[in-house]
């Protein structure tokens, strides 16, 4: 009682069902977000010497290894495109999303204090992992485009197609970590499988050859990953790559729908339990 009233109670209820996205309540923790974001960044670099300069590094270096041994060595064609360049184009999208999905997986394990002490939109913080590595994937891009001039490599009418494609690697990471961030809470055997699973996804994803060196029949069949038609679509808009099949496209695309929509449902379902499972 405080002057003869009644002390206002507030009561937190649970949303209606999966199929509520909370939309209105993440708008409302945009603040929060921004904050994980920049903690996220922040703490990924403190007391490191190169900071964000490691963003361009790790694909920089790897870039320089797949020309090495798979350019060189092996020759591996790259659809009439320099291998360098090639290659780097894969590597941007690709260790965005496997950075990402890594650091979502734990984002909810990795914030329990918090989740255990205040309420919040969950799905904030495996969506906060996966924008600070955006950050990484913009410095990375930067180098991407200085190196496209240096082995002559201009964009053609195709680049108005790029928003699609990057919408779709975005799509894609975020579905797969919100399932792996809402998995891993259940079963914490996620923390080991994720490498392992991105090591795999990475040889099944047109990174180091294109899919042009697939049997034909089968070409079609790779949008089942939806990053390959992430990678491929990102050669076709900035280095004029042959266009992917429209059938790899829509394959893609559908399937990263879905594993997005899955993992949203997913995540929704298990979500109001976190608190006291993690």
């Amino acid at each position: 009682m405080i002057g003869g009233g009644v002390e206002p109670v507030r009561v937190i209820r649970p949303a209606g069902g999966a199929a509520d996205l909370r939309l209105a309540e993440l708008w409302a923790h945009r603040e929060l977000f921004g904050f994980l974001v920049r903690r996220d960044v922040t703490l990924r670099y403190k007391q490191t010497t190169l900071g964000v300069l490691w963003a361009v590094l790790q694909p920089a270096l790897a870039m320089v290894v797949f020309t090495l041994v798979f350019g060189r060595f092996a020759r591996i064609p790259s659809d009439g495109v320099p291998y360098a360049v090639f290659a780097y184009a894969g590597l941007v999208p690709w260790m965005f999303f496997a950075a990402a999905i890594a650091q979502a997986s734990q984002s909810l394990v990795a914030g329990a204090n918090l989740v255990t002490k205040v309420y919040f939109p969950r799905a904030i913080l495996p969506a906060a992992a996966v924008a600070s590595c955006a950050v990484d994937f913009l410095v990375a891009f930067g180098l991407l485009a200085l190196l496209m001039p240096l082995y002559g490599v201009v964009p053609g009418p195709a680049i108005a197609a790029f928003p699609v494609f990057l919408g779709l690697l975005l799509l894609v990471t975020a579905g797969v970590g919100v399932w792996l961030a809402a998995l891993n809470v259940a079963f914490r055997d996620v923390r080991y499988v994720v490498p392992f699973l991105t090591q795999f996804w990475l040889f099944v994803t047109p990174v180091i050859y294109p899919v042009s060196v697939l049997p034909e029949a089968l070409r079609p069949a790779a949008g089942l990953n939806p990053m390959a038609g992430v990678v491929e679509g990102f050669r076709w808009t900035l280095l004029g790559a042959p266009r992917p099949s429209a059938g790899l496209l829509a394959l893609s695309a559908a399937v990263g729908l879905a594993v997005f929509i899955t993992g949203v449902l997913y995540f929704r379902r298990v979500e109001d339990h976190v608190a006291d499972t993690v």
